[in-house]
């Protein structure tokens, strides 16, 4: 008889399983990370695919022309762009590297977005030679180049303006970036120049605008407060430009639970501020509905994944704390020293036991700011155990580096009891096979 694991964040088909091990997707934890190695990414094919469809679902059932467009930047790997297009989202790119691991995975490029605050010649060349389908220009600069390299080319590309719409959202300072003096897009002052300029570049096609406020957003009202700023600015080009928008892009930055009980708004409660605002602005301004496009990235990826680690060191610090040391830690995972996130941790080989002793969970880098965990509860755990981490899906593997020679995890997908590798683990000879010598010895 299995038990499902209460009282966690962890994937909606995480269970115990008869040997007491922790399970996710019929694919024992223990067993995988004998397999495959720690620290391991693990991720629920079946929880990736289920918010995709929940996304689709609350926001078609709200408006009627709804584009949902998946962010990249929070994980993404060959296997995951297969993913997003069999349940057909677009896919958000922000640099050249994701837009060739896209095309490398065949995503159809007319459902890619292509975003970025300082986008090269050579990115905006293989933008235009794959055909993505929307480019979200950020400044006049890239005006210019995208115009000029498109001329170049002969084509006319589809583009959006990203706006600066003055809407601090209530999240980590870090991760604000609709405020006016973000580095991401026009202020308000430049968004009617820049949508003239927009207008009379004769290879561009303006479609919309753009805005994404920030990321791990909990307050809603901040996206109706954003949607009416980018209707008002409309509404001005439309009288000074007969200019009708045809798509509003309102980005992604739902919140997600990182602890249970962190009190995450629903996808439907977005879908239903997000849609009722556009419908009210559009009618109080007298604009012609345009396409609603949405393009959520954490609150797809984030809770479907988790990460494991093998238990090294226990160390007892008299009259202080207890040191949980694991195979990984700020390489895999830097969210708790860039922005203070906070993680629960539970022992994979232990599940059935309770949680019996406070401890702190740290990695194994030479910075003493490497702790993943401060203030775990969690069963009896000696050396050589399985210790897991949940909610790890978005933006641990997209911002993992090889700080102090670490090798990057692998990743597997699992799935109705069958795991699938879909990223190799580096190796030391991977970290440092791009190292040249100063000179022969």
């Amino acid at each position: 008889m299995q038990a499902s694991v209460a009282g966690t964040v962890c994937p909606a088909s995480t269970r115990v399983n008869a040997l007491g091990h922790l399970e996710v997707a019929g694919c024992d934890v223990v067993e995988l990370a004998s397999r495959f190695g720690t620290p391991l990414l693990i991720y629920d094919v079946g929880g990736l695919r289920d918010r995709c469809r929940e996304y689709l679902a609350a926001f078609g059932s709200s408006y009627d022309d709804v584009t949902v467009v998946y962010a990249g930047k929070s994980f993404l790997c060959k296997a995951m762009c297969q993913i997003i297009a069999d349940e057909d989202l677009g896919l958000d790119v922000s640099s050249g590297g994701e837009l060739w691991m896209a095309r490398d995975a065949r995503f159809p490029a007319r459902d890619i977005v292509f975003h970025g605050n300082n986008k090269s010649t050579a990115e905006l060349t293989l933008a235009l030679e794959v055909g993505v389908g929307r480019i979200v220009v950020d400044s006049f600069h890239e005006l210019a180049l995208l115009e000029r390299l498109a001329a170049e080319r002969d084509v006319r590309q589809t583009i959006l303006l990203r706006l600066a719409p003055g809407v601090a959202a209530h999240t980590h300072h870090a991760l604000q970036t609709g405020h006016e003096r973000s580095k991401f897009g026009f202020p308000l002052r430049d968004a009617g120049a820049a949508a003239r300029a927009a207008l009379d570049a004769p290879h561009l096609d303006l479609a919309g605008v753009h805005c994404h406020i920030g990321s791990q957003i909990f307050q809603l009202a901040a996206y109706a407060e954003a949607v009416e700023v980018l209707s008002a600015e409309l509404a001005e080009w439309r009288e000074r430009f007969a200019f009708d928008c045809r798509e509003v892009n309102v980005g992604g930055g739902l919140a997600i639970d990182y602890l249970q009980g962190d009190g995450a708004p629903s996808v439907e409660d977005l879908a239903a501020v997000v849609a009722g605002a556009l419908k009210v602005t559009c009618a109080r301004h007298g604009l012609p509905l345009p396409r609603l496009v949405v393009e959520p990235g954490r609150s797809i990826s984030g809770r479907a994944g988790l990460t494991a680690y093998t238990v090294g060191s226990v160390k007892d610090v008299p009259g202080s704390v207890r040191y949980v040391a694991v195979d990984g830690g700020m390489s895999d995972n830097p969210r708790p020293m860039l922005y203070g996130a906070r993680y629960e941790a539970l022992v994979a080989n232990r599940a059935a036991q309770a949680p019996t002793q406070d401890v702190a969970v740290v990695g194994k880098h030479c910075e003493s700011g490497d702790v993943l965990v401060a203030d775990a509860r969690l069963a009896e755990v000696a050396p050589g155990d399985i210790l897991v981490t949940p909610a790890t899906g978005a933006f641990c593997y997209s911002l993992a580096s090889n700080y102090n020679g670490q090798p990057r995890p692998a990743i597997v997908f699992v799935d109705q009891g069958s795991p699938h590798l879909v990223v190799r683990r580096e190796t030391w000879a991977d970290v440092d096979r791009l190292h040249l010598p100063w000179r022969d010895r």
